[in-house]
């Protein structure tokens, strides 16, 4: 295990070097071929895709600037130089006072930048900003509360409520402990941010930007840099993984939300219907990735032990579960404070309704290597007691039970917001929903508005001979799945392939001019400059 660990490491390392120098040489190429460029700058923000790899996120961000610069399109960098007394990707949360890799993260990029300048005026150029601390601040916050920071604001900025996602997530929970570990990182993200926040304002007056490009816009450098553009009218676009391999996703509005217009006189042909359908059969086997990731490369389907089980019951209803720090949860949590309350609220009832058996499947990201919770469902059903009670199943994230099957022989499904819930509405389940998510910006699955009425819904559900499904859930599932994978996902395998650890990318053997007539590049360009919508056309 040791020797496989170090093999690993070292292979890792190799494949950085030689993925360095490819990058290095291709920004070469890109600084001499690029013509003279004309007109206001698009301002590209890089201080959350990575620190000693190229992540996919700063691969889109890369490829997309360089070809903007072949393009003629002034391109102005703002690039962290240990710019942050502690970011969120350099945080040890087992040892927060430990500083973070900021030599290792700058020179990766200063590789991604080869060839640019460091002063305004030249063809692309970057904007290195380093780190000064407040003492001001330094002494207004030195003794508040976690719950006081939560809601700080300094000089007409909300520093912590843009701070608590990225801290939500980088401690992988969501209910933040009152400690003094917690309050010092809480402290010096405010402290990062604001810095973030000064030297931002003073480059987008320096430069009068266009347009201004962030990664997804949850973490701390992104929010602020996103709200400092806000401010002066700017339009900011984010970006994130698509729901495709190797695709990006762009967007005006906030990338982990998923805004997208689909034209109410949109109908999916038969052609559109077939390919939809064959990414659903391979998807329904457990053949799929997402960021990089494979979660059920060997799913089960149900086992005689669970049937037996489910014969001595009137009804099953699975419930599926999140991972309570991703940064879809701000978005999700409208209803209930956030999805431990649901699942509270929902105990109550199964206490109530032993007719019925429940399976609460964690989801699979809980137990993400290097990403695992400290805040799961499995220890919510410890702590509850959940198992003790006769009609409920408890499906742990490392078990491949299919989830496709138990929707099959279910009365009806429950999410927060899981993307399950949206395959289910296709597969013709009704599905219960709880919190706001990608898909219930359309009609697609019972998305009560309050907490009673969520309560009535279930019981009501729980009660009724048969679930009445509007005809368009299912219509419109299928709809916004369809322009989630085929226009929305902007692909970029011709460009980058995973690398060793595939939550990490690696530069493809290209001709510039190929990424110039890239139907990506192109899509990008209409939506930053045209006020497009970054959809693929069909």
């Amino acid at each position: 295990m040791l020797k496989e660990f170090f093999t690993q490491r070292i292979k890792r390392g190799l494949v950085r070097r030689l993925n360095n120098l490819k990058i290095a040489r291709v920004a070469k190429q890109v600084a001499s071929q690029e013509p003279k460029p004309n007109g206001a700058p698009i301002v590209f923000f890089k201080a959350s895709t990575g620190i000693d790899d190229l992540s996919w996120n700063s691969g889109f961000h890369l490829l997309t600037s360089w070809a903007f610069r072949l393009q003629g399109i002034p391109i102005a960098y703002f690039v962290c130089n240990a710019g942050m007394s502690k970011c969120v990707l350099g945080t040890n949360r087992d040892h927060p006072q430990k500083e973070p890799p900021c030599r290792s993260c700058v020179y990766q990029s200063r590789i991604l930048y080869t060839g640019t300048q460091v002063n305004e005026g030249t063809d692309a150029f970057v904007n290195w900003f380093d780190f000064h601390r407040d003492p001001e601040l330094v002494t207004r916050i030195s003794q508040l509360t976690v719950l006081d920071l939560m809601t700080f604001e300094w000089k007409n900025l909300p520093l912590g409520a843009l701070c608590l996602p990225g801290l939500r997530w980088v401690l992988r929970i969501h209910h933040l402990n009152d400690d003094e570990n917690t309050r010092y990182l809480f402290r010096e993200y405010i402290l990062s941010a604001w810095n973030v926040a000064r030297k931002f304002a003073d480059f987008l007056d320096q430069v009068q930007p266009r347009v201004v490009v962030v990664f997804n816009g949850q973490f701390f450098p992104e929010a602020t840099a996103r709200y400092i553009a806000h401010q002066r009218g700017l339009r900011v676009i984010t970006h994130e993984v698509g729901l495709q391999p190797a695709t990006a996703y762009f967007t005006e509005g906030e990338a982990t939300a998923y805004p997208i217009h689909i034209p109410d006189d949109f109908e999916m042909n038969e052609a559109q219907n077939a390919k939809l359908d064959a990414y659903l059969a391979k998807r329904f086997q457990g053949d799929f990735t997402m960021a990089g990731i494979k979660f059920w490369a060997d799913m089960k389907g149900l086992d005689e032990a669970f049937l037996q089980k489910t014969a001595g019951f009137k009804q099953i209803v699975p419930i599926f579960t999140n991972v309570i720090f991703d940064t879809s949860q701000p978005h999700a949590n409208t209803i209930f404070e956030d999805m431990f309350e649901w699942l509270d609220a929902t105990l109550e009832i199964i206490r109530a309704h032993p007719e019925t058996l429940f399976v609460i499947r964690a989801h699979p990201d809980e137990l993400r290597v290097r990403k695992a919770s400290r805040e799961t469902v499995g220890g919510w059903v410890d702590a509850r007691r959940v198992t003790d009670l006769p009609n409920v199943v408890f499906v742990a994230p490392n078990e491949t039970l299919s989830s496709y099957e138990l929707i099959l022989k279910s009365k009806f499904v429950m999410v927060y917001n899981s993307t399950i819930g949206l395959e289910a509405s296709i597969m013709g389940a009704a599905v219960l929903c709880a919190g706001r998510a990608r898909f219930t910006q359309y009609p697609t699955v019972f998305f009560p508005q309050t907490i009673e009425e969520q309560k009535k819904k279930l019981e009501e559900f729980l009660s009724v001979e048969k679930i009445e499904i509007p005809t368009g859930f299912k219509r419109n599932a299928r709809r916004f799945l369809y322009y989630q994978l085929y226009r929305t996902s902007l692909p970029f395998g011709d460009f980058l392939e995973p690398s060793v650890r595939t939550t990490q990318a690696r530069l493809r053997a290209f001709e510039l001019m190929d990424l110039l007539n890239s139907e990506s590049i192109q899509t990008i360009r209409k939506g930053l400059l045209e006020g497009g919508d970054f959809l693929l056309d069909e």
